[in-house]
């Protein structure tokens, strides 16, 4: 593919054919013409190119396969397709993978973020202009700071129904959330690594000046995820009625959000948020487990034409996973406040739409959970 010369930038996006890389991607292709999209990613068994499909034929998308932890590589790209701004998404992010093997978590997410910010450096460095119109966007998770409190508000009743909405569910469980300036403390390998990878972004700001910033971000959920995470592994369990395994009670609260309105939020403050800044990104919207189980049931139940609730008998408790926080919350008042900022879906009208999308797109999860892309990819890039 041909990409026109007259592109205003070049961004690099890495794990754009992972779940949220994806949804990034597509809306910078789709809304920026005038950007040459590259989207970056070592396909792993989370990387998957048909989330792209719509957007594989558009004059300014272009498909890199790389490992970011290639140093040497990501170097001469950076040279070759002068390179203007970085988008870094790809990493490892299944906590229960990270407790079986924290080794691959820390290479992917902490030496792989070091050689990004390595080669970036370097070539920035390079320029007569240097940094002037340059950006390094990464992209991290609450999970960083740790666990809050569950405690309960005075006159505000935990929404134990399932029909909650969204507001009711908001500090229902606490008052105390994550803000921007909140300590880390990271509890699984996964946010330990992720953690330092935040470390090392900010140093390379502090050191050398590179321009940074850097998100923090709650529970994404909607098409496209990959079918280890909660939503679309039990909406796929409870289409083909099998065992729902929720940890411990199902008592854990999570935030969620709803993944496009994450990419708008990147898009936002990629272009307009300022350098060596932090912003928490989240959604006003927490959730226990178990509630969200049951509304995932209810809803999936009712859409294949059962009995609204009757695979409520599939939810199966199972040990709890080694170090399970508590409870996330993220204050994305910020983002709000500064950029302007705020999620577009309640998570009622998010969650249907989640759910219609993987019950209308079975032959993607049966794709997926086969593994049968990866080996088509292997074989398509094995000469290459």
């Amino acid at each position: 593919m041909t990409i026109p010369e007259n592109m205003k930038k070049t961004i690099v996006i890495t794990g754009g054919a992972g779940f949220i890389g994806s949804h990034v991607v597509r809306l910078f292709v789709n809304k920026y013409p005038e950007y040459h999209i590259i989207n970056l990613d070592k396909l792993t068994y989370a990387g998957n190119l048909a989330n792209l499909k719509d957007v594989e034929d558009k004059p300014n998308y272009e498909f890199v396969r790389m490992d970011i932890c290639d140093f040497e590589a990501f170097y001469q790209l950076m040279q070759d397709k002068k390179v203007d701004g970085i988008i870094h998404l790809a990493a490892e992010s299944h906590v229960d993978r990270s407790i079986k093997d924290p080794f691959t978590f820390a290479q992917t997410n902490v030496m792989g973020t070091l050689s990004l910010l390595q080669a970036a450096k370097l070539y920035w460095e390079s320029l007569p202009e240097k940094y002037e119109g340059k950006r390094f966007y990464h992209i991290s998770t609450d999970e960083v700071y740790g666990a809050l409190e569950m405690t309960h508000p005075e006159g505000i009743e935990p929404p134990f129904s399932t029909t909650a909405s969204s507001t009711e569910n908001h500090l229902a469980y606490g008052e105390e959330f994550f803000v921007e300036t909140t300590k880390y403390n990271p509890h699984s390998p996964y946010s330990a690594a992720k953690a330092a990878s935040d470390h090392f972004v900010r140093a390379y700001h502090d050191t050398y000046g590179m321009p940074v910033v850097v998100t923090n971000c709650s529970n994404n959920y909607g098409p496209f995820q990959f079918p280890e995470k909660l939503i679309p592994l039990f909406i796929n369990n409870i289409r083909h009625r099998k065992p729902l395994p929720v940890y411990g009670k199902g008592e854990n609260v999570r935030d969620w959000l709803y993944v496009e309105d994450h990419a708008r939020a990147i898009d936002l403050i990629f272009h307009e948020g300022k350098t060596a800044e932090t912003y928490n990104i989240g959604g006003f919207n927490e959730w226990k487990n178990i509630d969200l189980i049951k509304v995932l049931i209810k809803t999936v139940d009712r859409l294949l034409g059962r009995e609204e609730g009757e695979d409520l008998n599939l939810i199966t408790f199972v040990t709890d996973r080694a170090g399970h926080d508590m409870r996330y919350a993220i204050d994305s008042s910020k983002l709000q406040r500064e950029l302007g900022w705020e999620p577009s879906l309640q998570f009622e009208e998010g969650i249907e739409k989640t759910v219609r999308w993987y019950l209308d797109h079975q032959d993607w999860l049966d794709n997926v959970t086969s593994g049968d892309y990866q080996k088509y990819y292997d074989n398509m890039y094995k000469n290459r």
